[in-house]
């Protein structure tokens, strides 16, 4: 009983040890996040499932002039920080009048003071912005809309609609409404 009371205690010891030898990275300073339709199906305690995610990083303003400066008009932006923005479609979609399979796509913009074009890309899992415009699936315009209330991190989410949803993209004191067709 003595000697596995003392390999017990060893194996506690040496386990704290290494474990404090380890180095993890430190907060990221844009968190990642994820945006789910219908909104909070990842908490049903039911059998749904989601129709759509969003994966992103949520930068901050920090006091920052975004549109037009930060992410400069006219420009592919990633929407968001980090590693490129992913929209996964569980089913096909239709988005401004173009059927998109079921899938894991990027989403890209460029925003613009009046209107944003908004871009699903099939290229995925690349850092920053690595973008290449000959993998585009859709591109369409959708206007910009003020809010009253500034959004200090960018903020992904969705709205039901009769046919499907709405994807809300609202940063600062900016939103814009990609309507998504559900099928």
């Amino acid at each position: 009983m003595k000697k596995l009371m003392f390999f017990a205690l060893f194996a506690m010891f040496a386990g704290k040890t290494m474990a404090q030898d380890i180095k993890f990275p430190a907060v990221d300073s844009s968190p990642a996040d994820i945006a789910y339709f219908p909104v909070n199906v990842a908490k049903a305690k039911d059998d749904s499932a989601p129709l759509i995610k969003v994966v992103y990083s949520r930068p901050a303003k920090k006091g920052r002039e975004i549109f037009g400066v930060l992410e400069q008009f006219d420009k592919v932006w990633r929407v968001g920080a980090n590693e490129a923005t992913e929209i996964k479609f569980y089913k096909p979609v239709v988005i401004a009048g173009k059927k998109i399979k079921a899938g894991t796509y990027s989403l890209f913009a460029i925003p613009n003071k009046d209107v944003w074009t908004i871009i699903i890309n099939k290229q995925t899992d690349k850092w920053g912005l690595t973008y290449n415009q000959e993998k585009d699936v859709l591109r369409t315009d959708v206007p910009t809309k003020a809010l009253t209330n500034t959004v200090e991190s960018l903020c992904i989410t969705f709205t039901p609609q009769e046919k499907g949803a709405n994807l809300i993209i609202a940063w600062d004191k900016t939103y814009v409404e990609l309507p998504i067709d559900l099928k």
